[in-house]
């Protein structure tokens, strides 16, 4: 397994020489990160490289291992990330109270490597399987792109973010065009065909990390871009567009098109203190209706900044 690849662990402990032991037990299989306090923890944790795995010494000065698993806790980054306290506390009570303020485990000083190497191995097993479980969670099973948790996760973050910087957000609402009528005569599978084909061409168009396309429901999907203005949003969505027209799927049941296409409502504004993010899916979803019913294949949108 290559460096890249490796797990990372967090370690803290304010003495050297526990933090030296600890990490020449586990270099050679996992990416180290060292601390030597509860301020150095906090900015390796929250930090754009994040450990998977904190070992975390409970008896430190200025900020011992409980305030910092509290504050842990409290954030939305490492809420879920497993801490293992690093203790020479023996007694039970010491123990119930770490496991009951969150602690996912207890290792006891001295160290022993075998049990410390276990323990860790055993956790990282069960992030790799929370992390396999969010995923299946987070995405739609037909089409592959992230389905509406995901979105509904996602807008509220970028929402607030735009929000404290004064930017403007954009969202559009997509919709394939007489698809009950493509159903009705070409089958459930040819439609899930076609479903996944126009989820391909959108999620092609996102390159921002920030950007995000998800299947909304049925025969929709969303599109959301923080920080971009409405000439972009709709530069983007109109191409889109133009994109599945020239998939040419064929639709001959189509009153409009010989061909499948989408119409598609958006909105650009920038986020107030009196609003919240459920403005931007009610004022896409208005557009995009506006242009179903002016004939459909067609891009409807709100500048509201």
């Amino acid at each position: 397994m290559t460096s890249e690849n490796r797990a990372k662990i967090l370690v803290v402990d304010d003495e050297r020489m526990n933090l030296n032991i600890l990490s020449d037990l586990l270099i050679d299989d996992y990416k180290v990160i060292l601390a030597k306090n509860g301020t150095q923890a906090l900015e390796r944790a929250w930090s754009d490289n994040p450990p998977d795995i904190i070992l975390l010494d409970v008896m430190m000065p200025e900020m011992d291992g409980y305030t910092v698993l509290h504050k842990l806790k409290e954030d939305e980054r490492t809420k879920n990330t497993p801490v293992i306290f690093i203790t020479a506390l023996d007694s039970i009570e010491d123990e119930a109270t770490g496991l009951e303020k969150g602690a996912m485990d207890y290792i006891r000083k001295p160290f022993h490597p075998p049990i410390v190497k276990a323990r860790i191995r055993n956790h990282l097993t069960l992030v790799r399987q929370r992390h396999l479980l969010e995923g299946l969670a987070n995405y739609d099973a037909l089409t592959e792109i992230p389905n509406r948790r995901n979105y509904e996760l996602s807008v509220d973050r970028e929402w607030r973010r735009c929000q404290r910087a004064f930017l403007p957000i954009s969202l559009a609402m997509v919709d394939v065009d007489c698809f009950k009528q493509y159903n009705d005569n070409y089958g459930h599978t040819a439609g899930d065909v076609a479903l996944k084909k126009v989820a391909g061409i959108i999620s092609s168009a996102i390159n921002r990390p920030c950007d995000l396309a998800a299947r909304y429901g049925g025969e929709e999907f969303v599109i959301l871009l923080p920080e971009t203005d409405a000439y972009g949003a709709r530069y983007l969505v109109e191409d889109i567009r133009k994109k599945v027209e020239q998939l040419e799927i064929k639709h001959e049941f189509s009153p409009i098109n010989p061909f499948l296409t989408i119409s598609i409502g958006g909105v650009t504004l920038i986020p107030g203190v009196t609003n919240s993010a459920e403005v931007l899916i009610e004022s896409a979803d208005a557009m995009m209706y506006q242009a179903k019913r002016g004939g459909k294949n067609a891009v409807i949108w709100e500048d509201m900044t």
